[in-house]
């Protein structure tokens, strides 16, 4: 736009200049509003697309978890199937190199079955003979199980001995604790009976000693028994003397000697 010069121009024209100017400034912002609507509009559907992948995002997230949890699931169990495959093979293995082993000590024990029995040939033809010479039994395995029972029968009788000879070994040890605990219990009585015979010499001892004693006693018991009833008698016929010569009541009791005592003292 041309630069006018404001001083010089008409106020109309300065208003019409004003107005065109605010007119474009509307145009203007009209513009500018429409464009920010159509952002606005642009954002919010932008916002919803937004909204709408987020969502297809959580769904798709949920479903691929699902998956890896399945597939986790099925690689565990194919994990396991594995495992018990490889678990079932070594033992199935084992098992080959157990019933390999047992095969070939099989075929060594038939082996050596072979040999004893090439061995034992010159036996068969022994009991052949035996067979013919006894008449006694059908065929070798009657004679040999009869001979079995009777091996079986000695081998129980010496088992029997054998035990009956435990037991009386056993039997006579018993008897010897028995005489020697018999012995020393004999020897124990002997000196307790001993002991006792010496504390009954002893007892006796006292008993004697004691029977003398009271002898002694009961002898000097009647002595002074005796002594006693002369002084009592002699300490009346002295009262009644006194009583008598004196003429003191007599109002003491003939059996109080220490009363009568008394009396003849202060008649003294």
């Amino acid at each position: 736009m041309p630069t006018w010069d404001t001083s010089t121009l008409l106020p109309n024209t300065r208003l019409l200049r004003k107005r065109r100017e605010l007119a474009e400034v509307e145009q203007t912002l009209q513009s500018k509003q429409k464009e920010f609507v159509q952002r606005m509009e642009h954002l919010a559907q932008r916002r919803q697309q937004l909204v709408q992948r987020k969502e297809q995002l959580q769904h798709l997230t949920l479903k691929f978890n699902a998956f890896l949890k399945v597939s986790g699931m099925r690689q565990e169990r194919e994990l396991r199937r594995v495992e018990e495959v490889r678990a079932r093979a070594d033992r199935q293995e084992a098992e080959s190199s157990r019933l390999h082993r047992e095969l070939e000590r099989l075929l060594e024990l038939r082996e050596s079955l072979a040999r004893r029995l090439r061995s034992l040939r010159g036996f068969e033809d022994y009991l052949q003979g035996v067979l013919a010479v006894t008449e006694q039994f059908q065929d070798i395995p009657a004679m040999l199980a009869h001979f079995g029972t009777l091996e079986a029968t000695w081998a129980t009788l010496a088992e029997e001995a054998e035990a009956k000879q435990e037991q009386l070994a056993q039997g006579w040890a018993r008897l010897q604790q028995y005489q020697e605990e018999a012995s020393s219990e004999l020897l124990s009585t002997k000196d307790e009976l001993r002991r006792l015979q010496e504390r009954l010499e002893v007892a006796h001892q006292r008993v004697l000693q004691e029977e003398s004693r009271w002898a002694y006693v009961q002898s000097t018991g009647a002595q002074k028994t005796q002594l006693l009833g002369q002084i009592k008698l002699a300490v009346l016929n002295l009262f009644q003397l006194a009583t008598s010569r004196l003429q003191i009541p007599k109002d003491v009791a003939l059996e109080d000697t220490t009363a009568q005592l008394d009396m003849v003292s202060v008649a003294l």
